[in-house]
């Protein structure tokens, strides 16, 4: 087992879990892609939405990782990434500071906001508070009431797809469209795969510590299925961006769509390694060899950001 001096640097580097950042970064891309297509990109405000997602995604890390500590969730037989607190890398004392330090970070970011786009928003600033104090309730609320009684699912969709993409792209254009509402959908249903691979991977040790995820209630070949499901519905639904409705209604009135081949073809390359991963997994089904498959996951996560990315700017 790795020797880690508590409440050091490095601890608080493995604490941050750098790898699930993946996770705050796609959303924000996505939304930024959007803005430049729609050619209402600015640089500011992009990324300060990307440092306060990245700071949540900490906060919410922190926050896990204390409260499955004092629940005593992080089991002996658990099987994943080890925790902080349980290994004794950062104190329970210290855990709560760094908490407050990640959220007050995030939140001087979210400040940084409302003073850039002073005098633009159409509501003085105040939806993009009730977003921010939404995102800091909800980053306690999940870890410590709401993943244990199978909400975690439907959380990643408002807060890892319609917030952040729309936040992102609401910031810079000062509205919605239905392309955002599309791409949020598709980054929702993408990072999902990495919680259900989690929870698959954890449901016999969720049982047995009264955590309640949908694979828990549901049954194991729910969760393969979900896993594979979610992935198949993304790509479907980023194929709207190799379609370019808009074109043919104001140029030929026709209404057969053109498209773009190369924005169609993008998300089956996720879909084919998303396939892969998803027969590893069921060839797997259960033990410490599934931590590849959620390193797999990241990976697929990434390249489908990119790809859509790609796809939107098309």
């Amino acid at each position: 087992m790795e020797t880690v001096r508590t409440n050091s640097i490095h601890a608080w580097m493995l604490a941050a879990r750098p790898k699930t950042l993946t996770g705050a970064f796609i959303p924000v891309l996505t939304g930024t892609s959007l803005a430049l297509a729609d050619e209402v990109f600015t640089p500011l405000p992009a990324l300060l939405c990307l440092l306060f997602a990245c700071g949540m995604q900490v906060a919410a890390n922190f926050i896990n990782d204390l409260y499955d500590y004092l629940k005593g969730t992080d089991r002996e037989d658990r099987l994943g990434p080890e925790r902080a607190c349980s290994q004794g890398w950062i104190t329970p004392e210290a855990m709560k500071k760094g908490i407050g330090l990640a959220v007050l970070l995030s939140c001087l970011a979210g400040g940084g906001l409302l003073y850039t786009c002073r005098g633009q928003l159409p509501y003085d600033g105040w939806e993009l508070i009730g977003l921010g104090a939404l995102c800091v309730l909800f980053a306690f609320l999940y870890t410590t009431i709401l993943s244990y009684h199978g909400w975690g699912d439907l959380l990643v969709l408002v807060f890892f797809g319609f917030i952040p993409v729309g936040g992102t792209y609401y910031v810079q254009a000062y509205k919605i469209t239905m392309d955002v509402i599309v791409a949020s959908l598709v980054c929702g249903l993408v990072i999902d795969t990495l919680l259900v691979v989690n929870n698959y991977r954890d449901r016999e040790q969720d049982a047995l510590s009264g955590k309640r995820t949908l694979i828990v209630r549901l049954g194991e070949p729910f969760g393969r299925y979900a896993y594979l499901g979610l992935g198949i519905a993304a790509t479907l639904l980023s194929f709207r961006f190799g379609i370019d409705n808009d074109l043919i209604n104001s140029v030929t009135g026709s209404p057969a769509l053109p498209v773009n081949p190369a924005a169609l073809l993008m998300p089956l390359l996720y879909l084919f390694f998303h396939i892969r991963t998803w027969q590893r997994m069921c060839q797997i089904r259960s033990g410490k060899e599934l931590n590849g498959i959620l390193g797999e996951t990241s990976r697929n996560m990434l390249l489908m950001g990119l790809l859509l990315s790609a796809a939107i700017l098309m």
